[in-house]
C-alpha cells in the first residue's frame, strides 16, 4: 500500500510570500531525494493557499522527511505565516498520483486542521474555497527510476 500526505496552507498576508517561498523551494528539493518518495504534486490555489500532495512507500517514510532538514526548519513558521493549515493522510493500492478533487474530498472528508495563531473563520471546520483543480506541478522523485 501506498501512503498518500494531503497539506492545504494558506498564507494571512502577502508580506510573510518571500520567506514562505524560500522555504518551499528548500522542501521541495529536500523531498525529491528522501527515501520512500515515489512522487506527488504542488498547488498554488486562490487566495495564497497552497497544497501539496507526496506519496511514500510507508507513513514512516514521510515521518523522516517530515522531522528533518529543511522541513523542520519550516513547520514553526507556519504557526504565524498561516491561518488556516490542514492535513490528510491516506493508504491507496497505486503509486498514481490523485487528482485534486479526489485531495479535496479527503481533505474535507478526513483531514483535520494543524495549529496555526491566527486562525481564520474557516480553518477549524475546514471550510475554504474548493480548491482550482489545475495547474498542479509534478514532483517527480530524484531517485525513482
Amino acid at each position: 500500500m501506498i501512503f498518500v500526505s494531503i497539506t492545504r496552507l494558506r498564507i494571512r498576508s502577502i508580506r510573510f510570500m518571500p520567506q514562505f517561498i524560500v522555504h518551499t523551494m528548500r522542501t521541495v528539493k529536500q523531498v525529491k531525494s528522501a527515501g520512500g518518495y515515489l512522487g506527488g504534486s504542488l498547488l498554488a490555489d486562490r487566495e495564497l493557499a497552497f497544497w501539496t500532495m507526496t506519496l511514500w512507500r510507508e507513513e514512516n517514510d514521510m515521518r523522516r522527511y517530515m522531522t528533518s532538514g529543511a522541513h523542520i526548519e519550516a513547520m514553526p513558521r507556519l504557526l504565524d505565516w498561516c491561518d488556516e493549515a490542514s492535513m490528510a493522510h491516506w493508504l491507496q493500492d497505486d503509486a498514481s498520483v490523485p487528482e485534486w478533487l479526489e485531495a479535496d474530498r479527503r481533505m474535507r472528508a478526513e483531514g483535520r486542521p494543524s495549529r496555526v495563531r491566527y486562525p481564520s473563520s474557516n480553518h477549524w471546520e475546514l471550510t475554504y474555497r474548493t480548491p482550482r483543480m489545475a495547474g498542479g506541478l509534478p514532483m517527480k522523485s530524484a531517485t525513482k527510476a
